[in-house]
């Protein structure tokens, strides 16, 4: 279980997340991630981040049996804050983020991708927030980001998930590929930002994240106090206790039209 950085070209930084068997991150892994994405845009050298996942697919959000196992609210704040610096660093990092997105993005995979600058997809990608199937709330913020308004509240009120193919006719997937040319084309696009000047880039990110339309970190940490909230009532405990065998059932009948439905096992956002 890991978060590793690679340099692959002249000014990229690949900043790679393993967290078998569906990257639903821990605490520790949020934080990890935010460390590694901030590390990488500081570096002067560094034109364009991409960020990647191995496995089977691309985040499944929080590590769900993490917050089980705690009896108090230690993971669910340490989840809460590490969500948010980790899409924070994603927001704030100094040079453009480019998402490489394969299987499942779901939950916090969602803040992640949302607060890039660009995406390209696998073929297989789907996007989504289970969150009322998990007790939680927050990313919202994040998939409103990638859908019109009305879509995201349908997807975000059923727990289902978009294709790379629809986020693509929406605008914010720059590319849809089959799942082996994932990492050429997404280094492709990253290829083309870092020919630019890295200064200007720097100016861009910045001016660009000024003229943004929503605050992004007001916006998610709003959603994070109904999460806190659903928690400390004991309502959020009574859907994950049911989560598992309740989950498996409404997979079981969705899974031909959910596609990575089923994926959802281990996180949430």
């Amino acid at each position: 279980m890991s978060v590793s950085t690679a340099a692959p070209d002249k000014g990229i930084a690949v900043v790679t997340v393993d967290y078998p068997p569906v990257n639903a991150l821990p605490v520790r892994g949020w934080y990890a991630l935010a460390d590694a994405v901030r590390a990488a845009g500081r570096d002067p050298g560094t034109r364009c981040v991409v960020l990647a996942a191995e496995g089977r697919g691309f985040n499944a959000g929080v590590d769900i049996k993490e917050m089980q196992r705690d009896t108090g609210h230690t993971a669910l704040i340490g989840a809460n804050r590490g969500c948010y610096e980790a899409f924070s660093a994603v927001y704030e990092c100094e040079v453009p983020v480019v998402a490489a997105v394969h299987g499942f993005c779901l939950g916090g995979g969602i803040g992640l991708v949302g607060n890039a600058d660009a995406i390209v997809a696998s073929e297989d990608a789907t996007f989504g927030l289970p969150e009322l199937d998990r007790g939680a709330l927050g990313a919202a913020t994040h998939l409103a980001r990638l859908v019109p308004q009305h879509l995201m509240r349908a997807l975000y009120y059923t727990s289902r998930t978009a294709t790379a193919a629809e986020l693509h006719a929406h605008g914010s997937v720059w590319q849809v590929v089959p799942r082996a040319e994932l990492r050429d084309a997404t280094l492709e696009l990253a290829r083309e930002i870092a020919r630019k000047d890295g200064t200007l880039l720097r100016f861009a990110k910045a001016a660009i994240n000024g003229i943004d339309p929503v605050d992004v970190h007001r916006s998610y940490r709003f959603e994070q106090g109904f999460t806190f909230e659903a928690n400390l009532s004991g309502l959020a405990d009574r859907i994950r206790d049911d989560f598992g065998q309740q989950g498996q059932q409404g997979q079981q009948g969705q899974q031909g039209q959910q596609g990575q439905h089923g994926e959802q096992g281990e996180g949430r956002a």
